[in-house]
């Protein structure tokens, strides 16, 4: 009990902590540059160009948003998506109007509004590849607690339930591209487009580094009534090989099948996406994997 108590606050502070960390990296960083590197945060740059007032700012953009899509994935992706992203949720709005604060010319005499600094010739390189780290790291410890920060990764997920042949992790990263891309015509700035794409490159990396580390290969052990076809689809569509492990539950005593795959970093959001549409309710469990070899796994599989 102890030791259950113990782990959840540990997810707990690791999601707030990466909430944190997204937001003071957007507000501080990205917001007072018009920097796009996709997610709301891009969406609601470019919303903020089309109206043109004081009361509707980035961030009353972003508040909206979030809540939104928050609602939107509840109903869409089931009760387990939405407790996922539930504390980010709840916590990135006051903490994005927090650091806000923090970032105008007159709070602390300007010292975290970088356009003021002696050094602001090149601030919008530093705001470019610190708000993407901060992104990036706080996106990262965010997962790593178990939880998730939602946003236009709610959309992409909400896509592949509705058309299961196509990947999340490449409706993301076309959602992404098409923010940034729409961000430049719209901010019609080549210098600060450039810093976009930075940004969000720093961004995919913080996020590789973090969450993934070193290892890159994974093992997920999923227990689900629907196991055959998840067993299905993860042959189907990923073309990995399955291990269906016949258990007893403990608790209600009757038996379960596990099917367990070893898969690789590129195909994590995929196994999840998989796994969600065939069964919201499916008892997932994903471990790194120190070491895989043998028949039907290699090396440029596990990195690729």
């Amino acid at each position: 009990m102890k030791k259950t108590l113990c782990e959840n606050l540990k997810s707990l502070s690791l999601i707030i902590i990466g909430t944190a960390a997204l937001a003071f990296g957007t507000a501080v960083f990205m917001l007072p540059y018009d920097i796009v590197a996709g997610g709301i945060s891009g969406i609601a740059i470019i919303v903020e160009k089309f109206v043109p007032s004081e009361k509707v700012s980035a961030e009353l953009i972003i508040g909206t948003l979030t809540w939104i899509l928050f609602f939107f994935g509840y109903f869409a992706l089931g009760r387990g998506f939405a407790a996922k992203t539930f504390v980010s949720s709840l916590f990135y709005p006051p903490f994005l109007s927090l650091f806000s604060f923090l970032a105008r010319e007159g709070t602390l005499g300007g010292y975290f509004y970088l356009p003021s600094s002696e050094y602001a010739d090149i601030g919008i390189l530093i705001a470019a590849l610190s708000g993407g780290a901060l992104v990036g790291l706080g996106c990262a410890l965010a997962f790593l607690g178990g939880g998730s920060t939602g946003g236009t990764d709610i959309i992409a997920l909400t896509l592949c339930k509705l058309f299961p042949r196509l990947k999340s992790s490449k409706v993301i990263f076309i959602i992404d591209a098409s923010i940034v891309t729409l961000g430049m015509f719209v901010i019609r700035n080549l210098v600060v487009s450039l810093m976009g794409i930075i940004a969000a490159f720093v961004t995919a990396a913080l996020i590789d580094k973090v969450f993934l580390g070193a290892e890159r290969a994974f093992v997920a052990s999923i227990v689900s009534d629907e196991y055959e076809k998840i067993n299905s689809l993860i042959i189907e569509k990923l073309n990995r090989t399955t291990t269906i492990i016949t258990a007893r539950g403990g608790y209600s005593g009757k038996d379960k099948r596990i099917v367990s795959v070893s898969f690789s970093i590129s195909e994590y959001s995929d196994i999840l996406s998989l796994v969600t549409s065939a069964d919201p309710r499916a008892f997932v469990t994903v471990q790194r994997a120190h070491e895989i070899s043998g028949e039907g796994w290699s090396e440029s599989a596990s990195f690729r």
